[in-house]
């Protein structure tokens, strides 16, 4: 049995010889024979045994690592390249081949022919992708893909830069809100986180803007936040502070806000505000106060024309870091710059002027005395005091006059409305009129009673009054017989004579009285 099993593996062998006698001259053997070793054994399927090994399923490195990446062949056969690539699809990229130049690229075995781990140098961002490993075959045309590794997912984590601020394009004065931005970019993942701090003292600030939206190797930040400057500011620091996984410590970039602000000087000019005396030598100054930044020129104005006679001092750094800058003038105080206005100017990094300004008063000179020792300022004084006096002493006298005029009028109207008869007085006889008192035409003293019951009477009585004017006229018609009423009469300061009937008087004016009597002879 064992003669027979052995005896047909004997006769076989024997027949392999003249094939491969009959396929590889005695000058070529030993290609033929190496060719035998890489095809495998005649029947046995060599292909079938190859393997491609890629065991790494995915790996994460930090931006600017060294990448490795690890696949290996069991097999020579087929004979063909073996190169790697970067994702698959219409992105495809190549990494490395055997043939060409890969700067950052090397091979971990150079010489052999299994292991075909590569090393990435200083990798980025931008490396993060799938990798496979894949084994080419020779064709008759280009060479063919015969096998592909499962793909090794390579994530980067790439540290974001550090943080850069920028604040408005021109300075600002305090009190407006000013925005400031704070930007990083190319990192790796995507989370991050900014806070905003002043002088140390965190602020509050909306949530960063992270770019691009959708998945990607890399992203980048920008982060805003309002701020109201103030004067005190010149010294201030806003500061941007970003953190990320990446980080062993937070990233932070700072901005001085005297970059941004501008504070205007305070202007204000001293000496002098009293009136100064005549040909005495006054000494403007100029003060421009708290001022930022130093870029501040000064200049003197007499009534509106620019003069040299200024002198200013150096510049000065206040303590909050604002500046100081100071100039005087001094000018003769002349009759014709009386009333002069002297104004201080200043230009302050070149925006539009401010000013302030002082009048320069001069005082009347002293007065001087006269002859006798006093001044005439003191005449003038006194005479004036006397025309005062007098003038007050006239109008006192005409305004008692007044009063007393007023007063007698209505005293006369009201005697007037309130008697209700007239009385009339005559005066005390003199020797001259001694005469008259013995004339029977003349009646010096009677009570006129006029019997309101004796109809037979045709006496007739007149009497008219009015508020401007009051007078009595009695009048008879006919002769009085001896037995008429006359029992009284009362005459004084007027002379009643029995004279022919005349007519009766006029009125007179608003302050005149009178009585007029007649009585016919019998």
């Amino acid at each position: 049995m064992s003669d027979a099993g052995t005896a047909p593996a004997a006769a076989e062998a024997p027949a392999m010889e003249p094939v491969a006698s009959r396929s590889c001259c005695p000058a070529c053997w030993l290609p033929c024979l190496l060719l035998l070793a890489l095809l495998g054994r005649p029947g046995a399927g060599g292909a079938e045994e190859f393997r491609l090994l890629q065991p790494q399923d995915a790996v994460r490195v930090s931006a600017g690592e060294t990448l490795t990446l690890t696949c290996s062949v069991t097999s020579l056969a087929p004979v063909g390249p073996v190169k790697w690539f970067k994702d698959s699809g219409g992105g495809q990229q190549l990494v490395y081949a055997q043939a060409g130049s890969f700067p950052r690229v090397t091979r971990a075995a150079s010489g052999s022919d299994t292991d075909f781990t590569i090393r990435i140098s200083d990798t980025r961002p931008a490396d993060a992708g799938t990798y496979h490993c894949v084994k080419f075959k020779k064709g008759s045309g280009a060479d063919e893909e015969f096998r592909s590794g499962a793909g090794t997912a390579v994530t980067v984590s790439a540290s974001p830069s550090a943080p850069s601020v920028s604040g408005p394009s021109s300075r600002v004065e305090p009190g407006p809100s000013v925005t400031f931005t704070c930007t990083s970019g190319g990192f790796s993942p995507r989370d991050i986180t900014v806070t905003w701090l002043k002088n140390g003292t965190k602020l509050p600030a909306p949530q960063p803007q992270v770019l691009p939206e959708h998945k990607s190797v890399s992203y980048n930040m920008s982060s805003t936040v309002g701020l109201s400057l103030t004067r005190g500011d010149v010294r201030s620091q806003l500061t941007c502070q970003i953190e990320h996984s990446t980080l062993p410590a937070p990233l932070r970039g700072s901005y001085n806000l005297r970059d941004a602000l501008r504070v205007p000087p305070r202007l204000r000019v001293g000496d002098p505000a009293a009136p100064v005396t005549l040909n005495e030598s006054v000494l403007f100054t100029c003060h421009a106060e708290g001022f930022y930044p130093k870029d501040a020129s000064l200049t003197w104005l007499e009534n509106g024309n620019e003069t040299n006679l200024g002198k200013s001092s150096p510049l000065a750094e206040n303590p909050d870091g604002t500046y100081t800058l100071q100039s005087s003038l001094e000018v003769k105080a002349t009759e014709p710059r009386n009333r002069s206005m002297f104004t201080c100017r200043v230009v302050h990094d070149s925006q539009p002027p401010v000013s302030a300004s002082q009048m320069l008063r001069i005082s009347q000179p002293p007065p001087t005395p006269s002859k006798d020792g006093t001044s005439h300022d003191a005449e003038n004084n006194l005479s004036n005091l006397k025309i005062y006096i007098a003038v007050a002493v006239v109008c006192a006298v005409l305004g008692v006059l007044v009063i007393a005029v007023i007063y007698l009028i209505r005293v006369q109207q009201r005697k007037g409305k309130s008697s209700p008869s007239v009385r009339l007085h005559e005066p005390k006889k003199s020797p001259s009129t001694a005469l008259q008192d013995s004339d029977p035409n003349t009646l010096s003293y009677a009570d006129l009673n006029f019997d309101k019951q004796q109809k037979k009477r045709s006496t007739r009585r007149f009497m008219e009054m009015s508020p401007q004017l009051e007078y009595a006229c009695i009048q008879t018609g006919q002769p009085a017989v001896a037995e008429d009423n006359l029992t009284y009469a009362d005459l004084d300061m007027v002379h009643l004579s029995k004279a022919p009937k005349r007519p009766a008087p006029r009125p007179e004016e608003a302050i005149s009285e009178y009585a007029s009597v007649q009585i016919q002879k019998k």
